[in-house]
């Protein structure tokens, strides 16, 4: 608790390209150690040039957890991440073979996408990925992946088209919208999985912009309307997927 409570910030500036880190009187150490820039370079090498499951899965895993939060290095190492070419290696653990690796890479990019530029990469080269994890569709062949990682996926998407239109209309050029009602309306899938694909159609259908061109598809306005309590809803932008790996 002490750790995240240091150095609140309010959310990121949409005009920062680029936050740096604090500067430093004195040489990091005990746990400082852990989110010192020369480290979040390893994460990132480690994520580029392993092939070793277990350590892609707790590189991916280290990057969630310190973005977690409104913290000074979680805001750091969010811009960070971007400026070392980070955030492609993520995405691309999205493709793995490993389950493991796949949920790790998506509560990174969760995380990740609070920094709006980040939000903005994302949702333009990780959404396919992304919705390629989702049950359901055209794909061969089809994926069979737990709740948990399920869910993690959705939230991450959420997180993505959150206040980020072209990221909306990525996920309805890639069968996302498909997938979606599906996970919803085939009763095959858990209440967890169910309440968080329909939050991420109420996030689509919320862009007027999107309503014509989904009608035109043949897509209906209850297709978006699904029932689900205040007490379920969690909202994107100031959410953190702060598990622990």
């Amino acid at each position: 608790d002490e750790w995240f409570s240091r150095g609140k910030k309010l959310p990121e500036d949409p005009a920062a390209d680029t936050v740096d880190f604090p500067k430093r009187t004195t040489p990091a150490k005990g746990y400082e150690l852990l989110f010192q820039p020369e480290v979040v370079r390893i994460y990132i090498s480690l994520l580029k040039e392993s092939k070793t499951p277990a350590i892609l899965e707790a590189s991916a895993g280290a990057i969630q957890n310190l973005c977690a939060g409104s913290w000074t290095y979680g805001r750091c190492i969010r811009s960070a991440l971007r400026q070392e070419k980070g955030l492609s290696a993520i995405a691309d653990l999205l493709t793995h073979d490993s389950e493991r690796v796949v949920k790790a890479a998506s509560g990174a990019l969760r995380n990740l996408a609070v920094d709006l530029r980040n939000k903005e990469l994302i949702g333009k080269h990780a959404i396919p990925n992304l919705v390629k994890n989702l049950p359901g569709g055209q794909q061969t062949p089809a994926k069979n992946l737990s709740e948990d990682t399920v869910v993690s996926v959705l939230n991450t998407i959420n997180e993505v088209i959150v206040d980020n239109l072209e990221a909306a209309k990525k996920l309805r050029e890639t069968q996302g919208i498909e997938k979606l009602v599906l996970i919803n309306k085939t009763g095959n899938r858990s209440e967890r999985e169910v309440r968080a694909a329909a939050l991420v159609l109420q996030t689509v259908w919320g862009y007027k912009e999107l309503r014509k061109p989904l009608e035109k598809e043949g897509w209906k306005k209850s297709d978006f309307q699904v029932n689900l309590s205040n007490a379920s809803r969690t909202q994107g932008g100031n959410s953190f997927d702060d598990s622990t790996l």
